[in-house]
């Protein structure tokens, strides 16, 4: 909504009234928090949420400096976001802590932060330091501003660079944090049956927990490069985006495997999950860093549907002779390839809900992801038990997980489906995989900075 300068000058007079109430209250100098935004709309979800950004800064350098909030004030309102804090402490420290900020990044350019005492405003000048910068050519700001320089246009194009570049690089470093936690969470999740825990190594020889530890470690970068080639290639054809997702996917394969000693513990987890989190950077705005499940669920979709569409065409013409193109050719079973091209309806409509249900029944993190395990084995035609042990391995791995019951799953029954899936030599690695998406879904709305 746009502002009018009538609106404007009576929010300047409002803060100046309210500067004057703290200073009489507390006796204490007064910090001025607003942010600089050119032209007629001072408020909105970008702006906000910049806001609260420095509202955070300016108070963890406080306590940083062990400098006391007294009272704090703060106002959101169509004339902006202004936040009064009375503070213990000399007003040219406060000044310096002030300046610090403004000068800290490029964010920190549009914040503006004044030290009020009686009487008087302290200034950059008052420290020996020359004024702040114009935002478009670095010359001194004000005389830009008294001058109108600069299109009104023109500076808020350059505050929405400045707001989205800053708050796409900390989104990204988030999501590809997610995603490495989403993979912890799986291996650590304890007892999984027939897989890799922190109890055993479940039906595999040649891996560890720690082999997972190293892998996901390793592949931080990749879901970092995959939530950029979303957000890069955003106006691309959704095939287009996923061909180049593709090569980056084979280096991060490269990658893992050099981690594991040749150890192949999360190939599945780069398609699948590093499609995801490309879904996630190509939905993202600064507005609303996180689109929500069901959207980028459908996102996934369409970034990989034409690409896996050919890899079928492939494997009915015999090529390429891999194991999961064998079991395609006999089965007809899509797996993890299918299943990411419907928009992974198993996550959706099991893993989700069951690790939400458990949740709410009290579990904890750990007792969810199992309790979405048990849900996905139960449901799921998984290829890597049909690979390890036909149809008939398949329904019975499906059959016991359906038996253990409950929002959240029984230990004892848990630890006793291990032992039995260990001396079948049964794996779920399929479900273990979407057991790591359901996770990094469920933590999505933690990424969230859309305003209330």
């Amino acid at each position: 909504m746009e502002v009018t300068l009538d609106q404007v000058l009576e929010a300047r007079e409002r803060r100046a009234a309210a500067q004057q109430a703290l200073l009489t209250q507390t006796g204490a100098p007064v910090i001025s928090f607003c942010m600089n935004i050119a032209g007629p709309v001072k408020n909105g979800p970008l702006i906000r949420r910049a806001f609260r950004e420095g509202l955070s800064r300016l108070e963890d350098a406080l306590a940083e400096q062990k400098k006391t909030v007294l009272r704090r004030a703060l106002t959101d309102a169509v004339t902006g976001c202004e936040a009064l804090l009375a503070v213990e402490g000399e007003a040219k420290e406060l000044k310096e802590i002030c300046v610090d900020l403004e000068d800290e990044d490029d964010l920190g350019r549009l914040f503006d932060l004044d030290v009020v005492t009686a009487g008087e405003s302290l200034s950059r000048e008052d420290l020996g330091l020359p004024p702040r910068p114009c935002l478009i050519c670095g010359a001194p700001g004000r005389g830009c501003a008294s001058r109108r320089v600069h299109p009104v246009a023109e500076l808020q194009a350059k505050t929405r660079v400045l707001l989205t570049d800053y708050f796409w690089g900390k989104d990204r470093e988030t999501m590809a944090a997610q995603a490495v936690r989403a993979l912890l969470y799986e291996v650590c999740a304890t007892p999984k049956p027939g897989l890799v825990d922190r109890a055993n190594s479940g039906s595999h020889s040649d891996m560890d927990l720690f082999t997972f530890l190293d892998s996901a470690a390793a592949l931080a970068p990749y879901f970092r490069q995959a939530a950029e080639l979303g957000r890069s290639t955003r106006e691309r054809p959704p095939e287009w985006a996923f061909a180049r997702l593709r090569r980056a996917g084979l280096a991060a394969e490269r990658t893992m495997l050099s981690a594991t000693g040749g150890v192949n513990t999360h190939k599945g987890a780069i398609f699948s999950l590093g499609t995801v989190c490309a879904a996630a950077g190509r939905l993202w705005t600064p507005e609303r860093s996180w689109a929500g499940a069901e959207a980028i669920l459908d996102m996934a979709a369409q970034l990989c549907r034409a690409a896996v569409a050919a890899d079928f065409a492939a494997m009915e013409a015999a090529l390429p002779e891999t194991a999961g193109a064998r079991l395609y050719r006999a089965t007809g079973r899509r797996g993890i390839r299918g299943e990411l091209a419907a928009g992974l309806p198993s996550i959706r409509e099991i893993g989700l809900p069951a690790m939400e249900a458990a949740l709410a029944a009290g579990g904890d993190l750990e007792q969810a992801g199992l309790a979405a395990l048990c849900a996905l084995m139960a449901r799921v035609e998984d290829t890597n038990l049909f690979a390890r042990g036909g149809a008939a391995g398949q329904a019975w791995a499906a059959a016991q997980a359906a038996q253990i019951s409950g929002p959240i799953p029984d230990r004892t029954a848990l630890e006793a489906l291990d032992r039995a899936m260990i001396r079948r030599n049964l794996s779920p690695g399929g479900c273990a995989d979407l057991l790591a998406i359901t996770y990094f879904l469920h933590f999505g709305p933690s990424m969230e900075n859309a305003p209330e």
